[in-house]
């Protein structure tokens, strides 16, 4: 066990164990969806736990330690907390890494649907009422990130191989729903400043 056995409140212990997979970390189910309620209530344990604040007054090599595992446990909770993320991280543990860099999708209809989607965008200032232009587009694109979560979590849990690669490419195309969703924020927030 690579860990750190941390005292905690009372006679408990909080064992941190960064060769654990982020789930097992945070004692939730490998599981596509995750009770968020639950995972903040265990990362404030843990981060409580491993805190480099905590250990100011010791020796060097346990603050850096402290350091590297909040680092740690901060890593596991951004993964787990993003549908998306933590959709990358599944197929990583079912052996399907997802090349991201790489994310080419041959999907027509997708990719019809990608460019029409970014005509809207651009046009959303010159449009007559733009603020209610942009909160359809970002309507539109949450209910396709929704239904991809959807697609992906069935997909994950028939877990055969042939699912698990369906999955995959469900999961870039979320990627660029996503990334859209958040040029969407930004554009908004443009739009508010003017």
């Amino acid at each position: 066990m690579l860990g750190i056995l941390i005292p905690a409140f009372g006679m408990n212990c909080i064992v941190v164990d960064i060769t654990k997979n982020f789930f097992e970390l945070f004692q939730l189910p490998v599981s596509s969806q995750v009770d968020l309620g639950l995972l903040s209530e265990r990362y404030r344990e843990l981060q409580k736990a491993v805190h480099p604040d905590r250990f100011a007054a010791d020796d060097q090599r346990q603050q850096r330690l402290s350091a590297q595992y909040a680092a740690h446990v901060n890593e596991a909770m951004d993964t787990l907390k993003s549908s998306l993320k933590r959709s990358i991280y599944l197929l990583q543990l079912a052996g399907k890494p997802v090349d991201m860099e790489n994310n080419t999708i041959m999907d027509a209809a997708f990719l019809m649907e990608q460019m029409e989607l970014r005509d809207r965008v651009s046009e959303v200032r010159e449009h007559t009422d733009p603020e209610s232009e942009l909160e359809a587009i970002i309507g539109q694109v949450e209910a396709s990130i929704d239904d991809y979560q959807g697609s992906f979590d069935g997909l994950w849990q028939k877990g055969d191989d042939k699912s698990l690669n369906e999955a995959e490419n469900i999961v870039k195309k979320m990627q660029f729903m996503v990334k859209l969703a958040a040029e969407l924020e930004q554009l908004e927030s443009e739009l508010l400043d003017d």
